[in-house]
């Protein structure tokens, strides 16, 4: 038998076809069994191309062939998260970077001493890498996007499987396990992007509000320089004010056990309730074009799976909000109050920061349309008011014995009207002291014997019988 150039084989007597060897290398080397690859690449709407469907598979081959325990391949979002942060340049630290964060979050921490009564954290500074940014916080990204990732993924996936013609399905076979994993494969990767693309933009550990890595104290080196671009102050400014922000979140979340979980259980409160719009998994999935998986990407990108927003989401959504916010204020305001006299920029550096918080950059966007989200502190603002007239009325001591219980936190309403609050909660105090000694007194039986006393009065004594009585007009 000639051997055929274009039919690459493993001998000159058994040659393969080229279609076959890949789709088979797709599936993880198994068998084809009874499956044509040609009629295969037909229903699917693919070229019989070779050169053309090895470029795309070469894309595909693990999202479709790797396993994960649950919808979402996060294996994969883990491997995507890091290639993006590695795209362009994510240099280790060197020793000299590690020494100047180290010494930055020291003083951060005797600057922060004066201006706050919850004490330091004793946490070693750390100065992380994009690629160890990724890997410190992962895990807490996944607690956050899981529940609504999940709904997503199924979501995709149940259309793909619905838009598939009959003929590709009956093809598949025992391959079909492969459709299952595509839509959390697919979204496992475009979460990975943004994390990946997040990692080029935050400064250190809880630049977005959240500590999402628990316990840690830490500054991202190259990031730091890249914000303190075109700013035209002196680097080391930059970076101690960044410092005293992380060393405040720090010993916020550290001093405040229950504030960590608090905020965290109510995004995935939050997403626990999202709801997906299946007519739009649909239109996109009958619309979907298998041989453009950039296609895929940018619908996801673009929000096509954002999910709708319910009027029970909405009223989480702002506890929620009021909770960054909350902690977005008492940080800008202990930041502004520590650096006020060391660091003659520290003005500057506070309403740059501000309104970058306040807009958020492009991945923080991209995240917040991939899974409905968005982790800014919209009233940053008042909430740093509310604390700072809370320090004028009660003290540092007063305005930090708020964060002793999450009962005590200030509400939405507060941020609207901060003067206000030591009234309102005056009242609310006095309120419920009320309802105690009221269920005290029930409890010890002072009810019933006010009751008795007042039964044995009317029984014994009748009216202009006490000599003392004044008597009744006479007619």
């Amino acid at each position: 038998m000639t051997s055929n150039p274009n039919n690459p084989s493993n001998d000159d007597e058994n040659p393969k076809d080229p279609l076959a060897e890949m789709l088979q290398n797709l599936m993880g080397g198994q068998g084809m069994g009874n499956i044509d690859p040609a009629e295969l690449a037909k229903a699917a709407g693919l070229p019989n191309d070779p050169q053309l469907l090895q470029q795309m598979f070469a894309q595909v081959q693990a999202m479709m062939s790797s396993t994960s325990e649950g919808p979402v391949n996060w294996q994969l979002a883990h491997e995507n998260a890091r290639r993006v942060a590695a795209t362009g340049s994510d240099p280790s630290v060197n020793a000299q970077q590690a020494r100047e964060i180290d010494e930055a979050l020291r003083l951060a921490e005797l600057w922060l001493d004066p201006v706050t009564d919850l004490s330091a954290t004793g946490l070693i500074g750390r100065a992380w890498s994009r690629a160890e940014w990724v890997e410190a916080t992962l895990g807490t990204w996944k607690r956050l996007t899981e529940p609504v990732a999940n709904s997503i993924a199924n979501a995709l996936s149940n259309g793909l499987t619905q838009q598939m013609p009959e003929e590709m399905k009956s093809m598949m076979g025992g391959a079909s396990s492969m459709l299952q994993n595509m839509g959390g494969a697919i979204f496992g990767m475009q979460l990975g992007q943004a994390i990946g693309a997040l990692s080029a933009e935050v400064v250190s550990s809880t630049d977005i509000g959240v500590p999402l890595a628990d316990l840690e104290m830490a500054l991202l080196p190259a990031n730091v320089a890249k914000f303190g671009e075109g700013l035209s102050l002196p680097e080391n400014d930059v970076r101690l004010f960044l410092a005293v922000r992380e060393a405040a979140h720090a010993r916020l979340f550290v001093q405040v056990p229950w504030l960590r979980g608090h905020l965290l259980g109510a995004i995935e409160a939050y997403a626990r309730g999202i709801h997906i719009d299946m007519s739009r998994i649909e239109d996109l999935a009958r619309d979907l074009d298998p041989s453009n998986p950039e296609g895929i990407q940018a619908a996801l990108s673009q929000g096509v799976f954002t999910p709708e927003r319910t009027p029970v989401q909405t009223a989480a959504l702002e506890k929620l909000e009021t909770a960054l916010a909350l902690v977005e204020g008492w940080v800008d305001e202990l930041t502004a109050e520590a650096t006020a006299k060391v660091l003659p920029s520290a003005t500057a550096l506070r309403e740059t920061v501000r309104r970058r918080r306040a807009t958020g950059g492009p991945a923080e966007h991209a995240f917040s349309s991939l899974v409905g989200l968005e982790l800014r502190p919209r009233r940053l603002r008042e909430a740093a008011t509310l604390w700072a007239t809370l320090k004028e009325e009660r003290g540092i001591a007063g305005r930090d014995a708020i964060w002793h219980h999450p009962d005590l936190l200030p509400t939405a309403e507060d941020l609207d009207d901060p003067k206000g609050f030591s009234e309102r909660r005056r009242l609310a105090e006095a309120s419920d002291s009320e309802v105690d000694d009221a269920l005290q007194k029930l409890l010890n039986g002072g009810y019933d014997e006010a009751g008795d006393a007042e039964g044995s009065d009317s029984s014994t004594d009748g009216p202009g019988t006490d000599d003392n009585d004044p008597q009744p007009p006479k007619k």
